[in-house]
């Protein structure tokens, strides 16, 4: 087999100029693209960037300010718990900030976006996380994975944007890249109640400039993954980059996920693919 192990993704030096190319784009939005609707339910343009300046006032005040998050209302016993907490936070913020101007809520984003991006170029690489990547089915992550979680949820939330208002997406490969980089760990936890044997393999190759080929391989006590691709694989999965990312942050419906991917091998082994997720939902 041509396995290796997935090494970290360093992203934080991706927040300066992603987060940047947002506002900029942000700055020069028509008052009427901000109620535009995005794929992001019934969030509009302007509940999304509301999320983003959440996210990064968030995480300064938690990771770099230490401040203690307030506990839940109601114990939290369950996955679905977690989840409606966590749904509860955003839609709070949300809401509340649909009194807030576009230009007000931009240049709160401005500011906070750069003192974010100044708190994560200096944080090292193995500095502890501050939270546990959920969707990865982990209670502690390592803390590159727990920046890398919220480069994604960067990236991701502003791609609804543009998508919304038809600018274009951002030009670098290298930003599509980290995010599936980042993405794809979340799948062993997706396929963590697929019973196969010891050693079988299922390959998701991502074609496109920020492409790459991930296997997931079964071993005793679950799946486990791995870059790269062995010489013969029990399933391989194709699909273009821009259906891959799609898929991983709830923005493709499942008839159109199982159009875009092509399938060799047992079919059934794809399967959870399509409920692969990257975010909390």
């Amino acid at each position: 087999m041509s396995l290796s192990p997935v090494p970290p993704t360093d992203t934080r030096a991706l927040f300066r100029p992603v987060s940047s190319a947002l506002v900029t784009l942000l700055r020069g939005l028509p008052p009427d693209d901000w109620d535009r609707p995005t794929i992001a339910g019934a969030w509009a343009v302007r509940d999304v960037a509301a999320h983003l300046t959440d996210l990064a006032c968030r995480r300064l005040s938690f990771h770099r300010d230490r401040m203690l998050p307030r506990p839940p209302s109601r114990p939290i016993a369950s996955e679905r718990d977690f989840v409606d907490f966590i749904n509860g936070l955003n839609a709070e913020w949300v809401n509340a900030s649909r009194r807030l101007s576009p230009r007000v809520l931009t240049e709160v984003l401005a500011l906070a976006s750069v003192d974010l991006a100044d708190w994560f170029e200096a944080l090292p690489l193995d500095a502890p996380a501050l939270f546990g990547v959920s969707w990865a089915g982990e209670q502690t992550s390592e803390g590159w994975f727990d920046v890398g979680r919220e480069f994604v949820e960067l990236w991701h939330h502003q791609e609804q944007i543009r998508l919304a208002v038809g600018a274009s997406s951002l030009g670098d490969s290298r930003y599509l890249r980290a995010v599936l980089e980042i993405a794809v760990r979340g799948l062993p936890h997706a396929f963590r109640d697929v019973q196969a044997p010891a050693g079988q393999t299922l390959v998701f190759d991502v074609s496109g400039d920020s492409g790459a080929t991930w296997t997931l391989l079964r071993e005793a006590e679950g799946w486990t993954l791995h870059a790269g691709s062995p010489e013969v694989a029990a399933t391989c999965v194709r699909l273009p980059e821009g259906a891959a990312w799609r898929l991983l942050f709830n923005a493709l419906g499942e008839a159109d996920a199982q159009a875009a991917m092509r399938i060799d091998g047992k079919a059934e082994l794809a399967r959870p693919l399509l409920r692969a997720r990257a975010v909390i939902v």
